[in-house]
């Protein structure tokens, strides 16, 4: 089993740790994969001058957005979103005085923290301004998430599906979030949650789990024995 987040590695570690993982983690949505002790297996982070294309359509609509460097989660304003995620993300912030010289050559992801009906509204505009450079997706309803065209949860499960050697049709792949779409429609058996967004019930072809803690994860496993 392969942990599989938009979390950062920081963020994700503990949890796969947790679960008792020993695989390799994907993470930032699948910019990278890694390995526990921290080997890169695959990296593919937004180029900085695209990076500053989104910041700055946050910047002019007073939303709060958030980059990444060296695994710290950097925050041009101390404002109460970027606590928010910070405390889901289980990192601590960095405050920089301008993220376009704090955030490097490159970072893997760009996350926008707001309002659920204001991001619903932002999507179908992201989605158009970035096709063919980044991949925008909502993990959950309050973060709207950037990430390089080469990188989703679906590539990165191919990289490694590929590297480990598990043939597409043996591959599963369970979620409730936009961000998850992808990856459960590539998967040989793609469940999605119930209660998710209607792209992620399709990409199910309709399939679908309970929530963890009632009962979704005996009805995978069933699924997966059939």
């Amino acid at each position: 089993m392969i942990a599989t987040t938009g979390r950062p590695f920081p963020g994700a570690l503990p949890w796969a740790q947790k679960l008792g993982l020993d695989g390799p983690i994907i993470c930032y949505q699948g910019a990278e994969v890694r390995t526990l002790d921290n080997e890169r297996l695959l990296d593919h982070g937004i180029p900085h001058d695209v990076a500053m294309e989104v910041i700055r359509f946050a910047r002019d609509r007073n939303l709060h957005v958030h980059a990444y460097r060296d695994d710290e989660l950097i925050v041009e304003r101390d404002r109460p979103e970027a606590h928010r995620y910070s405390e889901h993300a289980g990192m601590p912030i960095h405050l920089v005085p301008d993220l376009d010289t704090a955030m490097g050559p490159t970072t893997p992801k760009l996350v926008i923290v707001a309002d659920p009906a204001d991001l619903e509204r932002l999507l179908p505009q992201a989605r158009a301004r970035w096709k063919g450079k980044l991949n925008v997706a909502t993990s959950t309803p309050d973060y709207l998430e950037f990430t390089n065209y080469n990188s989703d949860k679906s590539e990165a499960l191919k990289f490694l599906s590929e590297r480990l050697g598990v043939p597409r049709e043996q591959t599963a792949a369970a979620g409730d979030g936009r961000n998850d779409a992808s990856m459960i429609a590539w998967a040989g058996l793609g469940v999605a949650v119930r209660g998710s967004p209607d792209e992620v019930i399709q990409a199910a072809d309709g399939r679908t789990i309970s929530p963890p803690g009632h009962g979704g994860i005996e009805q995978l496993a069933n699924l997966l024995l059939r």
